[in-house]
């Protein structure tokens, strides 16, 4: 199985920060898979959901989500939905990958799983419950990429809502759960909940003992007994564990410092737009009980050239064309990422009037949510009208 070099997701609680829970991912997916940033209204539906390969049963009423996604596919690699819950997915790779916990086998990929969560989860922890029942159902697996058919693998989550955030790590249909109630946490492609497990799949002692990834001595830890080898991503987990620690010293931990965070090239957790894995979306999002909840997404490679755009769900929300893929071809590039990677090669002087941009953005968005009542209706076109900004920019 071929591995990418990167992907992580981060979160920080109060009382690290002063407006409630934030956070960020980093997608790092194949060279030339391109992104799309849309937006899924709430829906009404008895049909089956088909996901990016297998049918799974309807849920009824969906939750509107926005979604940073491959084209190609029908899952997310990160997003947001309506009530303020959020979920990031890691590659992560096991010893056991026979029979049901095989991941070259079509099933339900992780991204799938993100974007299902989100559709049907109010709170974090709904969204925890809907993930690990379809895992245990219909089991994970099948290609992440759209053109490579040995690139698969298990997957771990962070899913975070206003007040909480849980870490779920996976292998197969067995999986293991931490919930993190302040301070921050990390993930990356590695596993790390070990003899700390707040929820988890029935019989999992039961089931490594019997595979021999146990020897049922002394106290079940869950990375020792389903890790194998040592995989790619303990370094970067580690340097984002770092860079936590730094940017959370002030308590006083913002959506700026996030975006710092991910746009860090030493830590290789932003990753060029020219890399084997670029990083090629970067989500951070602020999670409020007392006031809008804020998503920011990039829709473009490499976060240090890309700006972050402010999306807020709202009655009638809608989005830029400029940030989809054709229909036509959901594989082809959409018209920001376009000019995105027109203006990059060219190295243009423009990417420093958009970071200009990006941070009066900021300043304003925040001055905004101080003073804001019920009427969401300003935030309409919030994120359509900044994408467009930036588009003419390019052009």
């Amino acid at each position: 199985m071929r591995r990418p070099q990167s992907c992580d997701t981060f979160v920080v609680l109060p009382p690290l920060t002063q407006h409630g829970v934030v956070f960020g991912k980093n997608s790092d997916r194949p060279q030339g898979e391109v992104q799309e940033v849309v937006y899924v209204p709430a829906t009404q539906s008895s049909e089956p959901v088909k996901c990016t390969y297998i049918e799974v049963e309807s849920a009824g009423a969906t939750k509107a989500v926005i979604l940073s996604k491959p084209g190609w596919m029908w899952g997310a690699e990160m997003g947001a939905n309506q009530c303020g819950v959020v979920i990031g997915n890691e590659a992560v790779w096991t010893g056991d990958n026979e029979g049901d916990h095989d991941p070259t086998v079509k099933r339900l990929l992780g991204m799938d799983l993100v974007r299902l969560g989100l559709e049907r989860g109010a709170t974090a922890g709904e969204a925890l419950d809907v993930i690990t029942q379809l895992l245990e159902k219909y089991g994970q697996g099948g290609p992440c990429s759209h053109n490579d058919p040995n690139f698969t693998y298990h997957n771990s989550f962070l899913i975070a809502d206003p007040k909480t955030a849980w870490v779920l790590e996976t292998s197969g249909k067995h999986w293991a759960a931490v919930e993190v109630t302040s301070g921050y946490r990390n993930i990356s492609n590695v596993l790390t909940i070990t003899t700390k497990i707040d929820k988890k799949s029935e019989g999992l002692e039961e089931y490594a003992r019997s595979k021999g990834l146990w020897n049922g001595e002394g106290e079940f830890n869950f990375c020792e007994a389903f890790s194998g080898e040592k995989k790619p991503g303990d370094a970067r987990y580690l340097a984002g564990e770092k860079l936590l620690a730094q940017h959370t010293s002030s308590n006083n931990f913002k959506e700026t410092d996030m975006f710092a965070i991910l746009r860090d090239k030493n830590s290789e957790i932003c990753r060029r737009c020219d890399a084997p894995f670029p990083t090629q979306g970067s989500q951070v999002s602020v999670l409020s009980s007392s006031r809008p909840s804020v998503h920011w997404f990039t829709a473009t490679p490499d976060p240090s050239v890309s700006v972050y755009k402010p999306f807020i769900f709202s009655p009638n929300a809608v989005i830029s064309n400029h940030t989809k893929c054709p229909e036509s071809d959901k594989t082809a590039p959409h018209t920001l990422y376009s000019l995105h990677s027109q203006a990059v090669k060219r190295g243009s002087d423009v990417q420093t009037l958009l970071r200009n941009m990006e941070a009066d953005c900021v300043k304003e968005l925040e001055a905004v949510l101080e003073n804001v009542g019920d009427d969401l209706s300003e935030f309409d076109e919030l994120l359509k009208d900044c994408v467009e900004t930036e588009v003419k920019f390019y052009r």
